[in-house]
């Protein structure tokens, strides 16, 4: 059973000790990177640098913490994350969302390059053979999993082994097709244009960070390029799109690209923390941000992807839904997320605790404030 530590977003006086921020440093001091970090290392912090049009990201003071901490341990942080836009591009919605050298402290990378295409083939699983592990990630000594909880179109839940099985990996192979998008390739995954309702708006062209989509007289998509993101699906308005997916497959090859990328790293090299606040039912690729469906509930911190996702549905599954989200008239208990993505979240959880990749049951530490210095 794994120890987690887990920091309520409730604040029941008014002193600095009881913030999420003062929070996590006590997690991070109790945590004792020092375990994870030699002097020396190098630490990616992975993250998800957002959208432009999305605001729900780990804010850049948690992520100064962390480098912070890091540094403490002798480490060399750096954040980072795999394009999705081409890189450029990409480092401009991290400035965008606050997310550079000045507001974090350490340098801001893309882990697989300028074009997404610096990677490491790595022995995968029996479903999807071998994955391209980001170069930059695949080249850390250690890293720090920083996680924005959330919903997802595909796998029903973005949290740590989301992170790891989408995140760690190059978005293209050297030929520039999709590198990423093989797994949702071994899962037979689709973009369906039904084509009835069609008027050829463009939306979904001008979505595609990817250029997968061409309008000349009539819609086609590239099956190379596209990484089945959805954010086509979500603009459309005529409902002209559709995803056809073999869920399970998917899921399961998920959990292998995750164990993938955690098996480039010696045992006991990664740290996770994920944050459940804005806790939205899509991810944060998407050029937008729907409101919540619950409460901020905290952060959680660890060192088991499993463990920690596992704690995180059930604390978010627990709670009563709100009002005016896509989560409005549902109620709470297990199922809810599913309700709301229409996926079942545990699948890929799952999967993961079988492949090895951590355990299923945990026991929390609750931290109540920052012990005083």
């Amino acid at each position: 059973m794994k120890k987690l530590y887990f920091a309520s977003a409730r604040t029941l006086e008014i002193s600095y000790e009881v913030s999420m921020v003062a929070k996590l440093e006590e997690i991070l001091e109790k945590a004792n990177l020092s375990t994870y970090i030699q002097k020396g290392d190098y630490v990616a912090i992975k993250t998800h640098f957002g959208s432009r049009g999305g605001h729900r990201v780990v804010r850049p003071i948690f992520l100064k913490k962390i480098a912070d901490a890091v540094k403490k341990a002798g480490g060399h942080p750096f954040v980072t994350d795999t394009v999705r836009p081409k890189g450029l591009d990409y480092l401009e919605i991290a400035n965008m969302q606050g997310i550079n050298r000045l507001s974090v402290g350490c340098p801001v990378v893309l882990a697989d390059g300028l074009q997404g295409r610096n990677y490491v083939r790595v022995p995968a699983g029996k479903s999807i053979g071998d994955i391209g592990i980001a170069s930059e990630i695949y080249d850390a000594d250690a890293m720090i999993v920083v996680t924005h909880c959330k919903g997802h179109i595909q796998s029903g839940f973005g949290g740590a082994v989301k992170n790891l099985g989408m995140g760690a990996i190059a978005a293209r192979n050297r030929e520039g097709t999709t590198e990423r998008g093989r797994i949702h390739a071994i899962a037979r995954v689709r973009i369906i244009h039904t084509g009835d309702t069609c008027i050829l708006c463009g939306k979904c062209a001008e979505a595609c960070d990817h250029d997968a989509i061409t309008l000349e007289g009539e819609f086609s998509i590239d099956d190379e390029k596209c990484v089945k993101c959805g954010r086509c699906i979500e603009v459309c308005e005529n409902n002209a799109l559709e995803m056809e997916r073999d869920e399970e497959r998917f899921q399961k090859a998920l959990a292998e690209a995750a164990k993938a990328a955690v098996s480039t790293f010696a045992k006991g090299k990664i740290f996770y923390i994920s944050f459940l606040t804005e806790i939205m039912p899509h991810c944060d690729c998407h050029p937008h941000a729907d409101v919540p469906i619950i409460n901020d509930q905290g952060i959680l911190a660890g060192d088991d992807p499993v463990a920690i996702d596992m704690c995180a549905l059930d604390i978010i599954e627990s709670k009563i839904p709100l009002p005016d989200s896509a989560a409005e008239g549902l109620k709470k208990g297990k199922g809810l997320l599913e309700k709301v993505t229409r996926r079942n979240p545990y699948v890929h959880v799952t999967a993961a605790a079988e492949l090895g990749l951590g355990e299923l049951e945990y026991t929390l530490e609750v931290i109540e404030k920052k012990r005083k210095e």
